[in-house]
């Protein structure tokens, strides 16, 4: 009644086409670009350091932007006070960039990577460096 030699290379081929998208990626990703940040800025200060700490501005740069942006857009706030007391600007241009002056290499690199287009450009510096 049932014929296993057509239905199971049937399951089969249909397993195949439906997990290929997932198992065809394995060992296939880009690796995540090394961003560079030997800029003159950075090696002109004696104190290298960001405004947080490296892991929380990699994982929460865009809600901390974010949040700059509306503390001094919306409520006219732009002093940050950074979590060890430290008083910042909000500003991307005069506090983030003054410092990662290599767009180029450093925000677009990274957002390329991870195919996001944010839309801080529109407003700060006209798109460009």
């Amino acid at each position: 009644m049932y014929d296993k030699k057509i239905i199971i290379p049937i399951l089969a081929v249909i397993v195949v086409v439906l997990t290929y998208p997932i198992w065809s990626l394995f060992g296939k990703g880009a690796a995540a670009p090394e961003l560079d940040l030997n800029t003159p800025e950075i090696q002109a200060l004696a104190e290298k350091e960001c405004i947080e700490d490296t892991e929380f501005m990699r994982s929460n740069h865009m809600e901390l932007l974010n949040e700059w942006r509306i503390k001094s857009v919306r409520e006219g706030t732009n002093v940050y006070v950074a979590s060890d007391g430290q008083e910042y600007e909000m500003s991307l241009q005069n506090t983030c960039l003054s410092c990662h002056s290599n767009k180029e290499n450093f925000c677009d690199s990274c957002h390329s990577y991870a195919e996001v287009n944010p839309d801080c450009w529109d407003c700060h510096v006209g798109g460009e460096l």
